[in-house]
């Protein structure tokens, strides 16, 4: 049949999305690619014992927990950098950052206050996941604004290192920590906020699974 319709086809790249067309007898009908967001398939969670699989499932309830306030904090201090560069006097700048900083602690500072120490760790480096900035750096940087926010609904309320940084390419845990987000994003329980780190969860899968049958 396509023999008889005349069929050719012609690949035209365009904005790097492929766009083609197909010709009926002068006739041209365009289709185009579309682009979609990255799937992946998610295999069945597999523990060595009840421990571990306990030891997971307590990670999972306290990552979903604390993830909204890490995600809220990045889309503030995003909000709040691109502000500051359109005030060029000092003083405004750090009127402006006192603003934010009263603003942020009267949105959850009470919420955080009442998260567990293990729950304000991950809190941390969920931060550094979104930011790519530990807290201590933000306080640096941010001084004023942010230094009380930071030392007292977090290091003092949590008594943990504020240096904390993400690695699930090196740290197991938060690996583990990665494929919880992961699996609730596709899952529609979380809403997804991209890190700002540069790592391929992909990648992680295999690397972790080929320790892990490495060290069975």
């Amino acid at each position: 049949m396509l023999g008889i319709l005349g069929f050719s086809q012609e690949t035209t790249p365009k904005d790097s999305v492929a766009d083609y067309y197909v010709r009926f007898e002068g006739d041209s009908i365009l289709y185009s690619s579309i682009a979609l967001d990255e799937v992946y398939l998610f295999g069945k969670l597999e523990f060595a014992d009840r421990k571990e699989k306990l030891r997971y499932y307590i990670l999972r309830r306290k990552t979903l927990k604390v993830y909204p306030y890490a995600k809220l904090a990045a889309e503030r201090l995003e909000e709040m950098n691109d502000s500051l560069l359109k005030i060029k006097k000092r003083r405004h700048r750090k009127k402006y950052t006192k603003t934010v900083q009263k603003y942020v602690e009267g949105e959850f500072s009470d919420e955080l206050k009442k998260l567990t120490r293990t729950e304000g760790q991950i809190l941390i480096k969920l931060i550094y996941r979104q930011t790519g900035k530990t807290a201590f750096d933000l306080v640096k940087e941010l001084r004023n604004g942010w230094r009380a926010f930071w030392y007292n609904t977090t290091a003092k309320a949590f008594k943990i290192s504020i240096k904390e940084e993400f690695h699930p390419e090196k740290i197991h845990e938060d690996y583990l920590i990665e494929d919880i987000l992961q699996r609730a994003f596709a899952a529609k329980k979380l809403e997804r906020q991209k890190s700002v780190l540069d790592y391929d969860y992909a990648q992680l899968s295999n690397k972790w699974k080929k320790e892990k049958a490495k060290n069975n």
